[in-house]
């Protein structure tokens, strides 16, 4: 008989802890550090601890709780997300990939079964940026993409550095914040976008993640009054960012499905109903999970630009915000996720994530891979963020039988 997860522990261990930071409107307040967070890890923390797995804590706060395995020279199998959500978050964000690593645990412990290699799930600090910005700080000064002086100096909107936190919560540990030896590392997570709801499949097989851009555009041009001045005379900012909105849309479509052009934040300065503005800043944000079209979509926004803000008669800067290149997941990871859907019977789509997570830095030093479940309508971030008990259960065990498989190989 193949091993099974239990569906309704887990489902409970979810809600049980949603109730911590848990918002009127049904969601979670538990950001990174905070009291309420503390709360939530004691209580992962405890859960582990009763089924006989031990703790490390690193420089950095992350949580390693782990199981032993037959043989614990060799590397670990390694899963987990995090505990920390955004001020009006939702139950399942983060919170079910650590979750569902517990109950593959329990599952194992409760049918006695020990595999070959140590199975390890990691809480990573910080990963939504809410509180301590950059997101996925933790993971992110584990893999080396940041020095663990600029994870600890990171500070909230009150001034108080993630190093103050760490240390008032007992979480700044003695495990050195750095790479260790891992076999394979995977990450289940509500998918956060509509597609797998769409199409009615409960798997998603992650092969990677959408390379993305941040920038900031700023163009400069000159106020003047908006009734006396005629339209040709204007050297107006706003006809330029609408101009470059409506060619980097058009960019969008003509490169493909998988391509997004986003405006999420524009300012206008000096900011009068009856002036054209002097200069209007724009965020532009562009993915793509080739890399290389990524590259041409940046080449393209740039050589935009310069045309437009020509004709128009105007000035403009791009500041590069942030550059996180495209990730391919680890073909063998693949390979054990896809087998694990199919010996579950159930009905998978290899997809790309769209959303950054911190499996993007753990790629870069472990052989790494994703699971994605259905989220309803596709919201995430918010307190209406819902997934159904069963695609929960569907998720968890397909992690089990890769995690099984990947641990039990030499």
């Amino acid at each position: 008989m193949t091993l099974q997860v239990n569906g309704e522990r887990l489902w409970s261990s979810l809600m049980e802890m949603a109730r911590i930071g848990g918002t009127e409107k049904g969601g979670c307040n538990r950001q990174a550090l905070t009291d309420k967070d503390k709360q939530g890890r004691a209580l992962f923390i405890r859960w582990c601890e009763e089924i006989g797995c031990t703790l490390r804590v690193d420089e950095m706060g992350n949580l390693f709780l782990r199981k032993a395995g037959r043989d614990n020279s060799l590397p670990p199998v390694l899963t987990g997300s995090h505990l920390d959500t955004q001020p009006t978050g939702g139950k399942f964000d983060g919170v079910y990939g650590v979750l569902a690593g517990l109950e593959v645990l329990r599952t194992l412990h409760d049918a006695n079964i020990e595999t070959l290699h140590p199975l390890e799930v990691a809480v990573w600090t910080n990963e939504e940026g809410a509180r301590f910005s950059p997101a996925m700080v933790g993971s992110g000064v584990w893999s080396g993409e940041f020095s663990l002086d600029y994870g600890w100096s990171r500070k909230d909107k009150s001034g108080v550095s993630i190093k103050e936190e760490l240390e008032r919560h007992g979480y700044l540990g003695g495990t050195p914040c750095a790479p260790f030896n891992i076999k394979a590392a995977l990450e289940l997570h509500i998918e956060q976008g509509p597609i797998l709801e769409a199409i009615e499949k409960p798997i998603g097989v992650v092969q990677g993640v959408q390379g993305m851009r941040w920038y900031d555009l700023v163009i400069t041009g000159q106020p003047v009054h908006a009734g006396p001045t005629p339209m040709e005379q204007r050297r107006d900012p706003m006809k330029a960012i609408a101009k470059i909105v409506s060619e980097l849309y058009h960019l969008a479509e003509e490169t493909g499905p998988l391509a997004r052009a986003t405006f999420g934040d524009i300012n206008a300065s000096p900011g009068s109903r009856n002036t054209v503005p002097e200069q209007v800043t724009l965020t532009v944000d562009l993915r793509h999970p080739d890399q290389q079209v990524l590259d041409n979509m940046d080449a393209a926004f740039r050589r935009i630009a310069q045309d437009i803000c020509n004709q128009c008669k105007v000035e403009h800067r791009i500041v590069d915000e942030w550059n996180s290149p495209a990730v391919a997941f680890n073909a063998s990871c693949i390979d054990a996720v896809r087998f694990a859907a199919e010996q579950a019977g159930l009905p998978y789509e290899e997809m790309f994530s769209g959303a950054g997570h911190d499996s993007v830095y753990v790629s870069k030093v472990a052989p790494t891979s994703m699971i994605f479940i259905p989220c309803e309508n596709g919201i995430s971030h918010n307190e209406a963020e819902n997934a159904t008990p069963e695609d929960i259960t569907a998720g968890c065990q397909v992690l089990l039988g890769a995690m099984v498989q990947l641990a039990n190989a030499e």
